[in-house]
């Protein structure tokens, strides 16, 4: 695929942090294959986790194609975005089309990121994952690398006012271990499996996280097992079940 769009993004993404001083820390790159196919899963805080879960492929050389949501491709501006990038839309209408594209990719020898917990994690802590991201990779013969970011939840997060423009914001983002799913293994136990790895690398970024809140307004961004005002993963739950707009 020619990639015309890709790489300007990046490039401008890069100029922005830089510009705005954003300390991006990007660790376990060595664990991103270089070649041949792999499922990305990453953690969800943020409107903004697909542009730092790029960048944590870009140390490896790979473009990072994403399933998200068909009304994103809707857009007027980001459509052409996202289909410049060849990102997968994802109709959950005809989820299976989305999914059979994906390990198509796969097998191809792209790597294809996923958000495994579906929506932003209110609680900032690894909700349930579903298991598409261990089923694809098995049936694509692939592996699967964990990812977590932390931090990006402080520029633009649910239910919090956009802080784009935010200056000196460390970012962390680590890539665990890869492992190989197959058809053989239970995908139930598998998908458990992935969300302690993905909860493993949060609780170590969570912990070397250079700051904590200035103020006790600030507190917000902490989960609540770090003493933070953020919802405890109930309460979240909760909230989540909530009709739009209640």
């Amino acid at each position: 695929m020619a990639e015309i769009v890709y790489p300007p993004v990046i490039l401008a993404a890069k100029a922005m942090f830089r510009v705005l001083d954003n300390r991006l820390r990007v660790t376990g790159t060595e664990h991103i294959p270089r070649t041949g196919g792999a499922v990305i899963a990453c953690n969800h805080v943020s409107y903004l986790d697909f542009i730092f879960c790029g960048l944590g492929a870009d140390p490896a050389k790979r473009l990072v194609r994403f399933m998200a949501k068909k009304e994103v491709f809707d857009n007027k501006i980001a459509g052409p975005l996202m289909r410049g990038m060849h990102h997968i839309p994802v109709d959950r209408e005809a989820g299976r089309d989305s999914y059979d594209e994906a390990v198509r990719r796969l097998r191809a020898g792209e790597v294809v990121g996923v958000f495994p917990e579906a929506t932003i994690s209110r609680s900032f802590t690894v909700k349930p994952i579903k298991s598409g991201a261990v089923r694809m990779a098995a049936e694509a013969g692939v592996p699967v690398v964990p990812m977590a970011l932390w931090g990006t939840h402080r520029l633009w997060t649910k239910g919090k006012p956009r802080t784009l423009t935010k200056r000196h914001l460390p970012i962390h983002i680590h890539a665990g271990e890869p492992f190989w799913p197959t058809q053989q293994d239970d995908p139930e136990a598998l998908t458990e499996d992935l969300r302690t790895r993905m909860s493993a690398i949060l609780n170590d970024l969570q912990a070397d996280y250079p700051e904590k809140p200035a103020t006790e307004d600030e507190r917000w961004w902490l989960p609540a097992h770090l003493g933070g005002t953020a919802p405890t993963p109930d309460e979240a739950a909760i909230l989540d079940s909530r009709p739009k707009g209640e």
